[in-house]
């Protein structure tokens, strides 16, 4: 099945592709911290900031946990550590009647709006607003039910593959090919709050991109915008980062976001990055053609008379380059001239006897 598969992938209108600038997303999880005017601001600055993409997530605590005192139900990540799943999940979902205004919102500010759906209610109720795409989270990239589900509506699939080995990335994406998945990006992922630039690892990057024959891109928790930068040149096509008003707001993910101008500088960096990857190149460039003349070359620097000899002292390296190139110095040392030759001539063989 792998050689039925065409990269240059669109999301709605957008070329997803090397050879396009990174698709960014701005990921809004929990951060508008129960205030819906809060996510319209969040909206507006990811729209400002020239993120191409809004995600949201569709879950309510009852499709993601139960509540129950046991102490697995209860989570060790320094983050949010010891809060109960129940509660933590309660605090940060997106109620569900805010999505359709979102995502109205987000397309009017030329954004492409989509969700990470958690259960098959959830991609239910997405369908029925007709989202663009989909995004399977690391924790839920082993469900295989919901990932068939997900696939089977024939839009494109973005899976994050945090905590995977080979093997299971293996086995999800035959799951979503099986099911139908014609346009698939997987996202190179540190599943850690925030993640370190040492564990994210993007020189995976080319080699998912070989081993599943799909484009690739990064989900990144990590602060500032330097490992997503890098990750471009290494062929990331996709860039997700969560993204806050401000991180001091102490929203459930806050902490690991980025603020508006972050995300802005993203934006702008990011595609730097895939221009300066150009291709295989050695010689000039045309933009440096007008430059050469200003390289080192050689040239009299004292004047000399026909018959004298040119010596170190009348001849050197220097800028501009209208002489011969500098590694004929020592040849020319010795030699005399034809005619009479004043400071500031570059020199040639013809003034060689």
């Amino acid at each position: 099945w792998l050689k039925r598969i065409l990269l240059n992938m669109k999301i709605s209108q957008q070329i997803i592709s090397l050879n396009d600038k990174p698709f960014v997303i701005a990921e809004m999880s929990g951060n508008h911290n129960q205030s819906f005017e809060r996510a319209i601001e969040i909206v507006e600055a990811a729209a400002q900031s020239g993120a191409h993409a809004l995600k949201l997530q569709t879950y309510t605590k009852d499709t993601m946990t139960i509540n129950h005192s046991k102490n697995e139900f209860r989570v060790d990540l320094d983050l949010w550590k010891g809060a109960s799943l129940y509660d933590l999940y309660d605090e940060a979902y997106t109620p569900w009647e805010w999505h359709e205004e979102i995502f109205k919102y987000s397309k009017k500010l030329g954004m492409i709006p989509f969700s990470t759906p958690f259960d098959l209610t959830a991609v239910e109720f997405l369908e029925k607003l007709n989202v663009e795409c989909y995004k399977i989270a690391s924790f839920e990239n082993t469900d295989i039910p919901l990932i068939e589900a997900v696939c089977s509506t024939g839009k494109p699939v973005i899976i994050s593959t945090g905590m995977m080995d080979l093997n299971e990335m293996d086995e999800t994406v035959r799951a979503a090919r099986s099911a139908g998945c014609k346009d698939l990006i997987l996202l190179k992922c540190s599943s850690a709050y925030p993640s370190s630039p040492k564990n994210s690892n993007v020189l995976t990057i080319p080699h998912m991109r070989k081993m599943f024959n799909c484009e690739v891109g990064l989900s990144d928790h990590s602060l500032g915008i330097g490992v997503a930068v890098g990750s471009v040149v290494l062929g990331a096509t996709v860039i997700e980062k969560h993204l806050t008003l401000a991180r001091n707001d102490e929203g459930v993910d806050s902490a690991f976001s980025m603020e508006p101008d972050e995300m802005r500088s993203l934006v702008v960096e990011s595609k730097r990055a895939w221009q300066s990857k150009g291709r295989i190149n050695y010689g000039p460039t045309d933009s440096e053609i007008a430059s050469r003349k200003y390289r080192r070359s050689l040239y009299i620097v004292r004047d000399i008379k026909k018959g004298q000899k040119i010596t170190r002292e009348n001849m050197r390296a220097i800028r501009p380059g209208l002489g011969l190139p500098t590694k004929y110095y020592n040849d020319l040392l010795g030699k005399e001239v034809k005619k009479n030759l004043s400071k500031g001539t570059p020199i040639d063989w013809s003034i060689i006897k």
